[in-house]
């Protein structure tokens, strides 16, 4: 896998930079069936998940992980479906109506790491996707109020 001399970099609006050799951080963890692996593991954790659970409304979580799928493919510089199909991510926007309290935030963490890790990406790409990944999860946080 790429990236190894030089971390992949992704910039803050999501335009993907390629490596020395050209390759971006998507091609470099193995494209797709990596990406889908990841989401799959965290969403098997999501469906058993009493605090994450609930703020998901549909009953099949099969539509929000290929959503999130698509999502992470075309952010890390795989083809650009999410933005053909829905538009512009607007994450906070798409979140608000759910409470995103910082109990949530840890619980989708430890559901994403446990999809990195069975990913089993090298450590300089594991730190790269799981810094950004926390990045994000924190952003999304829109309430310190628990829910009872």
């Amino acid at each position: 896998m790429g990236c190894a001399s030089e971390p992949c970099r992704v910039v803050d609006n999501g335009q993907v930079t390629t490596t020395p050799d050209g390759q971006t951080f998507y091609d470099a963890i193995g494209g797709y069936p990596t990406i889908a692996k990841i989401v799959a593991r965290f969403y098997e954790g999501v469906a058993g998940d009493e605090v994450l659970r609930p703020l998901y409304p549909e009953e099949d979580l099969g539509p929000a992980e290929e959503r999130f799928r698509m999502f992470l493919v075309q952010y890390w510089g795989g083809p650009t479906t999410y933005s053909e199909q829905r538009g512009h991510p607007r994450l906070r926007m798409r979140h608000a109506p759910f409470a995103v309290t910082p109990r949530a935030k840890k619980h989708w963490l430890m559901h994403f790491r446990a999809g990195l890790d069975e990913a089993n990406l090298s450590p300089e790409l594991d730190a790269q996707f799981w810094d950004y990944v926390t990045h994000a999860a924190q952003f999304m946080v829109n309430t310190f109020d628990e829910p009872v």
